[in-house]
């Protein structure tokens, strides 16, 4: 019976005999039948789509793509079973079969991403599906589904369960955790990364060393843990990610560009055939957009953000969970078409105050989205004292920014305007009473 490291690719971490290089001079072990499925036109679609897509128009060289994230996210898998192998639990329930099906879902996890996903899914408009469901298509038919069956041996459905289903068992609850948890193969590639290409140094300062060697399974045995020789380094994998969301994901400028994006998708997309859109690489996408746009105010916002000139709207009020928390706990969280009539009705008020006309898609109205990002809980195992604490529990870090209210911590409710009405909005001093009319106006 074969075990985990005899996996093809796991050995390949050791012998360097077949692999490609991603940045930061990262080996990723390319078998044969890992660059069968790396081949497919399904896959090198990732390659026109960008990990960050809006944040490139503040941080020039963040133009990585899904494909680079995918096999950063495979190489990290390795990783984890590797290590997680020697752990007896572990080995008892997970068989070098279910380690590859694991692993194919680690390549695979993105497959049903789109151009501007992130930003069109906070939005929950009708009609638009999740990524990981929207991977279904090209999963269970086609070149790729071949491969897992005749390459690896494994039903196309087996790894759809694993990146989109509920877990069922104890087994699908460990390997879940892996790919989607507290401290996941995703977010551990996804945050160096991003911040490689973003230049900032916020998110690779962590140990992933230590932290990867600290791996094993929690009291229950259904999920991922870390020993205490690990506590550290999880503490600065939360912080990392606290900053990253304040620097990069929520800087002021990028949720300036992703509301402009936004306002522009919702004008449009009744009007689009949104399975045909979402197969479409990110050139193709802008190209299909700007032409629904026609000379709409949807093609206002679309110049701004893909013309020759690089347009941004500017940003007129910040409120925040430190900043008059009462407007921010009113904005925060509302479904995304209450924002844009609220927007709407802050543009009729300011219009009364100028003595002229302020066209609705020249505010914007942005507010973190109605599904808060995943609380930070894992447990840490003492083995001298034989028990396991919550790392919140241990960690002072931990509890305040990863556990207690991270998305008020990170995100902000901003209110943009185009540049041509900007600087007149700006002259009318505090606009907290224009916003609160607006509020109140919808709420009657």
């Amino acid at each position: 019976m074969r075990t985990i490291h005899q996996i093809p690719e796991l050995q390949g971490l050791d012998t360097h005999r077949q692999l490609v290089r991603i940045p930061p001079e990262l080996n990723v072990p390319l078998t044969p039948r890992i660059a069968r499925i790396v081949d497919t036109a399904e896959f090198r679609r990732l390659a026109r789509i960008s990990q960050l897509s809006l944040v490139s128009r503040i941080y020039p060289a963040a133009n990585h793509s899904r494909f680079e994230h995918s096999l950063g996210v495979y190489r990290n898998a390795l990783l984890f079973l590797r290590q997680l192998a020697y752990d007896a639990r572990f080995a008892a329930i997970v068989t070098a079969e279910h380690a590859e099906t694991f692993l194919v879902a680690a390549l695979l996890h993105d497959l049903g991403h789109w151009p501007f996903c992130h930003p069109i899914e906070d939005i929950q408009l009708p009609g638009v599906p999740q990524h990981e469901l929207f991977a279904n298509s090209f999963l269970l038919e086609g070149e790729i589904a071949d491969h897992l069956r005749e390459d690896w041996g494994i039903q196309p459905r087996e790894v759809v369960a694993l990146i989109s289903e509920k877990p069922r068992d104890v087994r699908s609850r460990v390997l879940k955790s892996l790919l989607s948890g507290p401290i996941d193969i995703d977010k551990m590639d996804y945050l160096p990364r991003d911040s490689l290409h973003a230049g900032v140094p916020y998110g690779r300062n962590f140990d992933q060393q230590r932290l990867i060697g600290s791996l094993c399974l929690n009291e229950a045995g259904d999920g991922l843990a870390i020993s205490d020789k690990g506590r550290t380094a999880a503490e600065m994998l939360v912080f990392a990610r606290y900053v990253m969301f304040s620097e990069v994901y929520w800087h002021h400028a990028v949720r300036s560009a992703t509301a402009m994006f936004q306002r522009a998708f919702h004008l449009l997309y009744a009007d689009l055939d949104l399975d045909a859109l979402f197969r479409l690489d990110e050139h193709h996408l802008i190209e299909r957009l700007i032409a629904a746009a026609g000379q709409g105010p949807a093609h206002d916002l679309l110049d701004g953000l893909f013309g020759t000139t690089r347009q941004l709207y500017k940003r007129l009020a910040q409120f925040s969970y430190f900043e008059q928390n009462e407007i921010y706990q009113r904005l925060a969280r509302r479904p995304y078409p209450w924002l844009v009539a609220c927007a709407e009705e802050f543009a009729a008020g300011a219009s009364r105050k100028l003595g002229r006309r302020i066209a609705p898609h020249e505010i914007l109205f942005d507010a973190p989205p109605v599904q808060r990002e995943i609380e930070f809980q894992v447990q840490v195992h003492f083995p001298k004292e034989g028990c396991y604490r919550w790392l919140g529990d241990v960690s002072p870090v931990v509890r305040t920014l990863a556990q207690r209210q991270f998305d008020d911590y990170v995100k902000r409710v901003r209110i943009f305007a185009h540049r041509r009405v900007a600087e007149e909005l700006r002259a009318l001093g505090d606009l907290s009473p224009l916003v609160l009319a607006a509020v109140e106006s919808m709420d009657r």
